[in-house]
């Protein structure tokens, strides 16, 4: 395995990390508002699920990158 195919699938890997967190902060999300929950709670909720959504969409994005510079730089 050369350098290109470990940030081929580092990237791959990374990728489907913020994927299965994107999926985590819909289902949170989804939960809090069928809990019927008042408008400062769910605020606060949505707050802190939207911190790991930026972070998983940053990461997505880190990884995306990494898959397409390995493919690149590799071939």
């Amino acid at each position: 395995m050369t350098i290109f195919d470990w940030l081929i699938w580092g990237g791959a890997a990374l990728t489907m990390l913020g994927v299965v967190l994107l999926m985590w902060c819909i289902a949170t999300v989804a939960r809090a508002r069928k809990a019927g929950l008042d408008d400062a709670a769910l605020k606060d909720k949505m707050r802190r699920v939207l911190m790991v959504n930026m972070a998983a969409l940053g990461a997505s994005t880190i990884g995306l990158m990494a898959v397409v510079l390995g493919i690149f730089l590799g071939s």
